[in-house]
């Protein structure tokens, strides 16, 4: 069995590959304050949970936006699982072209979300992971990945609106019945989630009309915690995958197995 475990900054997704088939996938907080033996007994609870021994795990892969967590979750796998993970970097073997400007630049969860894509759905495609950041990666026809954009996502938005006005609450983020706010809450529901969407197909416009793609001709993915809150209501997303990052770590790890 393969674990695959991907490292972010609000969340840790990972999950369980047999061949190629996903039996399990678990999301828990992240904090980096943990120590290697706090996480490597997560494991092992959620591992009993499930009817896994950890000695069944034969492999694991990582890929990281938290540094501070790398070398931790190294040490719980060695420690706790006895097998030396593969860190995802730009020198692996992959199924696309690094056509970013310093290829080293790219974040692993980037690079690993664009090799799915290009597995599963096939190039040109747009993807759009909406978590703590919200990132848009592009991959051409030719499975060369020329970059995309970044900004706060819409958490990060809704926690700075809280702490930095003096009288409005913290809100749930969902979407509000009508554009047009009648009390407070529904005001930020609406300038938040409506805000969003516009800001998201605003973007995804730009790239098609930059690339000179009509609707028909590229592939438009929503993945990341909050993607299906924006992706139903958005004029350009078609469909949503949130497996799509752990797919490309097992994608990943099956290239550079070797």
């Amino acid at each position: 069995m393969l674990l695959v475990i991907d490292i972010g900054n609000t969340n840790i997704v990972f999950g369980i590959f047999d061949q190629k088939e996903l039996f399990f996938d678990w999301r828990i907080s992240t904090d980096k304050h943990k120590t290697s033996d706090e996480y490597g007994l997560v494991f092992q609870q959620i591992f009993t949970f499930a009817g896994i021994a950890p000695e069944e795990i034969k492999e694991t892969i990582i890929c990281s936006v938290v540094p501070n967590l790398m070398s931790t979750f190294v040490r719980a796998c060695e420690r706790y699982l006895k097998v030396h993970p593969f860190i995802v970097d730009t020198n692996m073997k992959m199924n696309i072209k690094n056509k970013y400007h310093n290829p080293k630049e790219v974040g692993a969860d980037r690079l690993v979300n664009a090799v799915a894509a290009v597995e599963k759905y096939g190039g040109p495609i747009i993807i759009v992971d909406i978590g703590t950041a919200i990132t848009f990666d592009y991959i051409n026809r030719e499975n060369e990945y020329l970059g995309g954009a970044i900004f706060p996502g819409i958490g990060i938005s809704s926690e700075a609106l809280f702490l930095k006005t003096a009288k409005l609450p913290k809100v749930e983020l969902e979407l509000p019945q009508s554009v047009i706010g009648t009390t407070t809450i529904d005001s930020i529901q609406s300038g938040l989630v409506y805000g969003y969407i516009g800001l998201i197909d605003q973007i995804i416009h730009r790239i098609m009309e930059e690339e000179q793609l009509k609707e028909d001709e590229v592939e438009i993915i929503g993945t990341g915690g909050y993607s299906l809150l924006i992706a139903k209501n958005s004029k350009y997303i078609g469909k949503v995958d949130k497996m799509i990052t752990l797919d490309g770590l097992r994608l990943i790890y099956e290239m550079n197995k070797e």
